[in-house]
């Protein structure tokens, strides 16, 4: 039985499809069907309209978003041919979300792993040609490497890149709850308070690692930071 918070994602091929419902009826039913039983909640649907030739996919970075919000997992009709498209593995591995696919129950983040590293394959013969190179450059007698004061300017780089890092993280997750704090104003509320009430009542998970229950604060610290 499933259990949770669960975001919808389907994929159409062509507008017509998007527009006349073809394939999305069929998708629906699949994931209603796996869901069927148990205590869960369906906190949104998207639906992707895609092309062969597209590598953005704006609908599943809203709903890898609203994952990550409401610590929902990412629930797929059909993985089949998605599985084969870099790009959207690519997002999935990034996004950090759990996600179930209907058509491929077995499948899991190490599947998806998997996929990415034949994906990847020709990224790795490229490394290889390069370390290939290296090794020819060192036996005729080429100097590699840096000295100590480069070392030293690169530590400090790494520690700003390091730095850089958690400033994106923490904008990432701001921006993530953005879209259900305007809900939350949508839904009547108007005061940081009134705010943190609804993100409570929803379930919608702090930003801090330890939990807890939303406060004005905290709203008021999430609107700073995407801001």
């Amino acid at each position: 039985m499933a259990n949770g918070k669960f975001v919808a994602y389907y994929r159409v091929s062509s507008r017509k499809q998007g527009k006349s419902g073809l394939g999305l009826g069929a998708q629906r039913e699949s994931v209603q069907t796996h869901l069927n039983g148990g205590r869960w909640k369906m906190v949104a649907e998207f639906v992707e309209v895609e092309s062969g030739k597209r590598k953005n996919r704006p609908k599943l970075a809203e709903a890898l978003s609203l994952c990550r919000a409401y610590g929902a997992t990412l629930i797929i009709a059909k993985l089949d041919r998605l599985a084969r498209n870099v790009a959207f593995i690519s997002a999935l591995m990034e996004a950090g979300v759990e996600f179930i696919a209907v058509d491929m129950p077995t499948a899991n983040k190490f599947t998806v792993h998997i996929m990415a590293a034949v994906a990847e394959q020709e990224a790795d013969m490229i490394a290889e040609r390069t370390r290939k190179a290296l090794a020819t450059a060192r036996a005729r007698g080429t100097q590699l490497g840096r000295r100590d004061d480069a070392i030293a300017l690169h530590a400090k780089a790494g520690n700003r890149a390091s730095a850089e890092v958690r400033s994106e993280t923490a904008h990432k997750r701001a921006n993530d709850l953005l879209p259900v704090i305007a809900k939350a104003k949508e839904s009547g509320a108007r005061t940081l308070r009134e705010i943190a009430d609804k993100l409570n009542e929803w379930g919608t998970p702090t930003v801090s690692k330890r939990g807890g229950r939303w406060s004005a604060v905290q709203v008021q610290r999430v609107c700073r930071i995407a801001g």
